[in-house]
């Protein structure tokens, strides 16, 4: 392992592959020190870290989506904040607002809570639409503009969402375009039993949470990413993504398919996986393993139900029965 200064004058840290197998697994353990039985999703979160994206975890009540991003933020040495979405939230509440000096007889602008490297998103569908749209640049552009000026974020910068599902009360759906921005989506569901166990006789996760130091600090992951910029992925796979993307778009079943956006997505989180794994090269596996969850969200099944919305688990299973329609090549 080795330490170069990038080109922004932060110090770059170079890893091996075998070393960075090993870094990223400090990482689970650390988030299931707290998040039990959850390895997968656990994973997931840090391949969405590495591809330089933002994740939206969707469930019902009380199954640990704000305590495993919370986790993962602190697992990491950089700057956390959480902000939780009402209804009455505004977006200066996220982006910062402007306050009148006295002694200097000027506006000063105070930053938000956006600009930290892991920004929690509680509940972001309880917060009205015009709130959302705030997060739109800042997770597509990594700045924000206000005040006629435009603001570069910190980086590393990811955007962690929770929701619950759209039935339940006071939710507002969230828009396509801001789905879009999310390179992934999961969901945790209940725990098994044995799991179940251990959390209801255990300490409080915010005391877990408090326990928790950091394994991996900013340079780290800046160097994780840019490793993952390096991983080859050959013409037949990305034939092989493009031809998934392609069905969704033309399918009768599908009234939205998957934008150019969402098959970046893919691609980047194909890389990341197979750092997660400790390979320099894609495997089709990778894009097989990771489409339902970068693809379900984007589109919208062709048959809506009467109140105008539709099933996450039909959208989720529509798209992995036409993933499985796909010829996988050799």
């Amino acid at each position: 392992m080795g330490y170069n200064a990038g080109s922004s004058g932060r110090r770059r840290v170079d890893v091996t592959a075998e070393e960075a197998v090993a870094k990223i697994a400090d990482v689970v353990a650390n988030i299931e020190m707290v998040v039990k039985g959850k390895t997968e999703a656990v994973r997931l979160a840090i391949v969405t870290l590495l591809a330089r994206g933002h994740l939206l975890i969707e469930d019902v009540p009380g199954v640990g989506k704000t305590v495993l991003a919370h986790s993962l933020a602190q697992s990491l040495n950089c700057s956390f904040r959480r902000i939780q979405f009402t209804s009455d939230l505004l977006p200066s509440d996220i982006l910062g607002v402007s306050i009148f000096n006295q002694s200097s007889h000027e506006f000063e602008f105070r930053r938000g809570p956006i600009f930290s490297n892991i920004v929690l998103a509680d509940e972001i569908n309880r917060a009205t639409p015009k709130t959302q749209s705030s997060l739109l640049e800042a997770m597509s552009e990594g700045q924000v503009s206000v005040e006629n000026e435009t603001l570069a974020l910190p980086a590393p910068f990811m955007v962690v969402a929770t929701q619950n599902p759209i039935e339940y009360y006071g939710t507002y759906p969230l828009p396509e375009s801001q789905l879009d921005r999310f390179h992934m989506r999961i969901h945790l569901g209940y725990p098994e039993r044995e799991f179940e166990r251990m959390i209801v006789t255990g300490m409080r996760s915010s005391e877990k949470l408090a326990a928790m130091t950091p394994v991996l600090n900013g340079d780290e992951v800046a160097s994780l990413q840019e490793r993952v910029e390096r991983v080859r992925m050959e013409s037949s796979l990305q034939e092989y993504l493009l031809e998934i993307v392609e069905r969704t778009r033309a399918s009768d079943r599908f009234q939205l398919g998957v934008s150019p956006r969402g098959a970046i997505a893919l691609y980047r989180c194909a890389q990341a996986m197979a750092v997660v794994e400790g390979r320099d090269y894609c495997v089709p596996d990778d894009i097989k393993r990771l489409a339902a969850a970068c693809f379900a969200h984007r589109v919208i099944l062709s048959s809506r139900r009467r109140d105008g919305g539709w099933s996450t688990a039909e959208t989720a299973e529509a798209v992995a029965e036409l993933i499985e329609s796909v010829s996988v090549p050799r």
